[in-house]
């Protein structure tokens, strides 16, 4: 409990909370956006 409370109570714990929400976040985006080339070129590979 202890360790919650510095985690979001301090400036290097809020830090740490937005920069690993911001990584998830990204790896989130890139996977959307890589896996919706990937879908529109394999049906514009089939169409061919």
């Amino acid at each position: 409990m202890e360790a919650l409370k510095l985690l979001f109570s301090t400036d290097i714990g809020l830090l740490s909370t937005f920069t690993v929400a911001f990584a998830i976040g990204m790896i989130i985006f890139i996977y959307n956006f890589v896996k919706k080339r990937m879908d529109e070129d394999a049906k514009r590979a089939g169409k061919q």
